[in-house]
């Protein structure tokens, strides 16, 4: 790309979590000329330089619009994801691994320059006994038992053989920890919650006591900071991968402290078996698979992120956590239909 050309960039999944920030910073990147958001379903969000289409990317009959819609950029960055439904691994692999498949052909074709693609902390191998931070050069064979895990894996083997076969195409592939903003809050309760939880009950005053997995360690990411890696991967000259987290490393006495409550320590194959029992009453949209994965996924370093991006996160784990938490209770949104606001909407 001619660094004094704006750029015409594509993105999927561009209503979600991810998409609607990576949308708005690219907004502000004076280096972009327009942006193309494709989601199944059309936002009401406006933003100045944002076209926006809809294109299914299970449905094998919207190939030749998806074609279309990337023929002229200059670089795609690849977001869509379907989590739910858990509970029907055939639908989600339909969204997520035969979607992504349709959208590293169409960039193929048209021989686009640019593909950044989010991949997930939840590709990574389990880490290392110790727990040891992992770099961009860890395994990643995810999780065999949760679909969420396996589906990120089986798409790095995929774009190993992408980046083999289009050396035309600048791959870059991030791997950010779990990303939270207020706005993705009534959204994300949705998922993995359910829709009808009571935000309001999350509250310091009203958690005492937290439980806490043993060895729990978990790296949190605000969702704008996030999306200024996803930038920067757009404009830079880099390849390969890259983790995304911010500072600090959450475990249960951190998270106690951060409530305000006395920590209680649950054990594992206790709250695997509670789990279970609201999954199969149908009383948890989380599957207790999901857990697992969760429970073994390593800590990363951002130390390449950091180096040859230039990027720094704003916001630290817990500010990402809080920001959150205040969209849970206030029923926080946006406005588009993944994220649409409500306390139980």
């Amino acid at each position: 790309m001619n660094p004094s050309e704006r750029l015409r960039v594509v993105v999927t999944g561009a209503t979600g979590n991810v998409g609607t920030s990576v949308m708005r910073a690219l907004e502000r990147e004076p280096r972009v000329g327009s942006v193309l958001g494709l989601a199944r379903r059309r936002p009401r969000l406006t933003l100045a330089k944002a076209e926006w289409a809809e294109v299914d990317l299970s449905l094998e009959g919207d190939t030749a619009r998806l074609a279309r819609y990337v023929a002229d950029a200059d670089a795609v960055v690849h977001l869509a994801w379907r989590f739910q439904p858990i509970r029907d691994p055939l639908t989600t692999w339909r969204t997520n691994v035969l979607g992504a498949l349709r959208v590293f052909d169409a960039v193929a074709v048209a021989r686009v320059p640019v593909l950044v693609h989010a991949s997930s902390v939840g590709a990574y191998s389990p880490g290392p006994a110790g727990g040891a931070p992992v770099s961009e050069s860890w395994p990643t064979h995810g999780w065999p038992g949760a679909a969420y895990t396996r589906e990120k894996a089986y798409l790095e083997r995929v774009l190993d053989t992408f980046e083999r076969d289009h050396p035309q195409t600048r791959v870059v592939r991030m791997r950010p920890a779990f990303q939270f903003k207020e706005e993705s809050a009534s959204g994300q309760r949705r998922i993995f919650a359910g829709r009808w939880f009571p935000g309001q009950l999350i509250r310091p005053d009203l958690l005492p006591l937290l439980p806490g997995l043993p060895g729990l360690r978990l790296q949190l990411l605000h969702t704008d900071d996030a999306a200024d890696g996803y930038v920067r991967a757009v404009l830079r000259d880099v390849r390969g991968a890259f983790n995304l987290a911010a500072d600090p490393v959450l475990d249960g006495e951190l998270l106690a402290r951060f409530f305000d409550a006395r920590p209680v320590t649950v054990p594992a194959p206790a709250a695997r078996a509670a789990l279970t029992a609201a999954w199969r009453m149908r009383l948890a949209p989380a599957s207790p698979d999901l857990l697992d994965a969760v429970l073994r996924l390593p800590v990363m370093t951002t130390a390449r992120a950091r180096q040859e991006l230039g990027w720094e996160p704003a916001r630290t784990s817990l500010e990402a956590l809080e920001a959150f938490l205040r969209g849970v209770r206030a029923g926080g949104g946006d406005a588009t239909a993944p994220l649409a606001g409500g306390r139980f909407g």
